[in-house]
């Protein structure tokens, strides 16, 4: 990618037209989709769209490393890599990005709009639509927004996920939204090709504050999930029996229930394979500290995440926990595997 330029920056979109065109920019009477970041979430949820689309619409695709894409091409199918993401933007009505950092969304978006002649010289039958999917701060999502609506080249929501890699793969992801009123159905439609549930909580950056809320929330759970099961396994209770009880009382939760820290009890789970898959302990720690700077940003004060960011700091440090499923909190605290 380019130099990330500051936010600022992104409003100052004058300049000369850009004439280089990859795919044909004229009217288009079926629908377009462009799609920027083929990651561990983005490939299987282009994919899913690739599959619910009809095959008439097209597809285009990229992202920053090129064997990606083509390994994509090779895979679905009917798909058109970009060189870059202006070329996406050009030639795309809806435009997804799924993206690491909150840097690289204000870069990829930097790039997309600058010059701004998207309307003028590389039309399409609908207003542009960019749903961000990435999860970055509220601060910065809403600067790109702004930086996208004075522009006047589209409208931008932003669309964050939650159900991990194994809902990407299986289209069952729950997106939650923040949207205008109009732009509500639109969204909904095109984001239930790759989910089961689409949540609309209110304005832009709506929904990026439910997921950090929401993932605050699993953080503390996880930790507290992993010492109630290693007090119970410590004082000699079976850990299947244990887990059975929690998840029928007052103390289940999704880190009980579905992604018990304690290998065995739920053989379906990171920490049954040697916490390998599931949602990265520094993907955990990346959306703690996101959450953290929003509520600085608001000037909450919570109460317990600062701890909870320290934990997870010195688990993603930890030689026999880093690059694991974030339950592997479990055998940071010592407990028996």
């Amino acid at each position: 990618m380019k130099t990330i330029l500051p936010l600022r920056a992104l409003r100052d979109l004058a300049g000369p037209a850009n004439t280089r065109r990859a795919f044909s920019t004229s009217i288009r009477s079926q629908a377009s989709y462009g799609f920027i970041g083929l990651g561990q979430m983005g490939y299987p949820m282009a994919m899913n769209l690739r599959s619910k689309i009809p095959s008439s619409d097209t597809m285009i695709i990229h992202d920053v490393n090129p064997a990606v894409t083509e390994q994509f091409a090779k895979e679905v199918g009917n798909v058109k890599i970009a060189e870059s993401v202006r070329e996406v933007a050009e030639n795309g009505d809806v435009v997804f990005t799924v993206l690491p950092e909150p840097h690289h969304v204000q870069n990829v978006f930097q790039q997309m709009l600058k010059p701004p002649t998207l309307r003028t010289e590389a039309p399409s039958t609908k207003e542009r639509l960019f749903i961000d999917c990435s999860t970055i701060d509220p601060k910065s999502s809403a600067g790109v927004a702004d930086a996208t609506a004075t522009s006047g080249q589209g409208r931008f929501i932003d669309a964050p996920m939650s159900g991990g890699v194994v809902g990407a793969r299986a289209g069952t992801l729950t997106f939650m939204m923040g949207a205008p009123p109009e732009l509500v159905d639109q969204a909904t439609e095109v984001l239930s090709l790759m989910g089961k549930r689409v949540v609309h909580l209110g304005p832009q950056t709506s929904g990026l504050k439910g997921k950090l809320a929401n993932n605050y929330l699993l953080a503390l759970n996880n930790i507290a999930t992993a010492e109630a099961m290693n007090m119970g396994v410590q004082w000699g209770l079976d850990p299947k029996t244990l887990a059975s009880m929690i998840n029928t009382a007052t103390g289940k939760c999704w880190p009980s229930e579905v992604n018990n820290p304690v290998p065995g009890v739920n053989e379906n789970a990171p920490s049954s394979n040697d916490y390998k898959g599931g949602f990265g302990t520094r993907l955990m720690l990346k959306d703690l500290k996101l959450a953290l700077q929003a509520t600085a940003d608001s000037k909450i004060t919570p109460q317990l995440g600062q701890h909870a960011k320290e934990i997870y700091s010195a688990v993603a440090a930890d030689e026999k926990c880093k690059d694991r499923d974030f339950s592997v909190v479990y055998r940071w605290i010592g407990g028996k595997e």
